[in-house]
């Protein structure tokens, strides 16, 4: 504690004397997200390959290896683009310092179409040169798979959630993630946390199984938000006319409990980012600038 000296004050010619006392403490506040926003997909692409390197070389001077954790959908492929097509970027990545999750994934066996991890290996581990060093990857247990296709049929939830604990003990130590980058439904989710879901709310565990997805397939594992608050950076990728509705409500309404909103409003300090063509946020009111 500081006392201050004596201060005097005026009030009805009558002086007072009080002693204020400063308590020291920490308070981490949310930051504004910042967007990026630019007219051409390629523009959109080289941004995201150039924060990915930013945080990779900032992170590997403090630590032995990179870790980041990705989303599935069109992320796959700009992540093709932006870190193997790039060759402006691509000799800076290095691959064999790299430990790879995913934000969620499909419980389907590894080769299927809906395999989150499937798609970055058809995206990225099948494009890198044969003479580059691959990165550790951490998939989901596939041995422990029931059912067929993601389907609640035939499926066993305690084999699914052992398959959600077994890859939330494959985190890394204290489920710190250097960079988590994100894909934003059209109806906010992202993730596989959805608008409204209970798992929204979820504080206990870091990787949670649900059987209730509203896209499909219905069965899938997914980062909670407590391991996206301990991320140092969190970067979305949205493009397109059709992403303006939603980046409505997640930029413009007050209201909106949006997931993606919510990552929006961290308190832990984690840095949010979005990275977007003008198209996405065409009539929005946000602030953005060029990378």
């Amino acid at each position: 504690m500081v006392d201050l000296p004596f201060v005097p004050l005026l009030r009805e010619k009558k002086y007072t004397s009080f002693t204020i006392k400063l308590i020291n403490t920490t308070t981490i506040v949310s930051m504004p997200a910042k967007v990026y926003s630019h007219a051409q997909h390629d523009d959109v692409v080289n941004a995201v390959g150039k924060h990915i390197l930013k945080i990779q070389d900032e992170s590997l001077k403090s630590s032995s290896t990179f870790k980041i954790a990705v989303s599935g959908g069109s992320l796959g492929k700009v992540l093709k683009q932006c870190l193997i097509d790039n060759t402006s970027i691509a000799p800076h990545v290095q691959w064999n310092k790299w430990e790879v999750y995913f934000s969620d994934e499909r419980l389907v066996p590894l080769d299927h179409p809906d395999s989150n991890y499937g798609l970055f290996n058809e995206m990225v581990l099948s494009n890198l040169p044969s003479n580059t060093a691959k990165p550790k990857v951490n998939t989901i247990d596939e041995s422990l798979l029931t059912g067929k296709d993601g389907q609640i049929a035939s499926a066993s939830q305690l084999q699914d959630e052992s398959i959600a604990k077994r890859y939330e003990a494959s985190l890394p130590e204290n489920a710190k993630f250097d960079l988590i980058l994100l894909g934003c439904g059209p109806d906010g989710h992202t993730c596989s946390l959805f608008p409204d879901h209970r798992l929204l709310k979820e504080r206990d565990e870091l990787i949670s199984a649900i059987s209730d997805s509203p896209k499909p397939p219905p069965r899938r594992i997914t980062f909670t938000f407590p391991v996206l608050e301990r991320a140092s950076s969190i970067a979305f990728v949205a493009e397109g006319a059709g992403k303006a509705p939603i980046m409505e409500k997640i930029f413009v309404d007050k209201s909106s409990q949006l997931p993606s909103k919510l990552v929006n409003e961290l308190k832990t300090g984690v840095d949010v980012l979005w990275f977007v063509d003008d198209s996405a946020i065409e009539g929005v009111n946000v602030i953005s600038s060029k990378y």
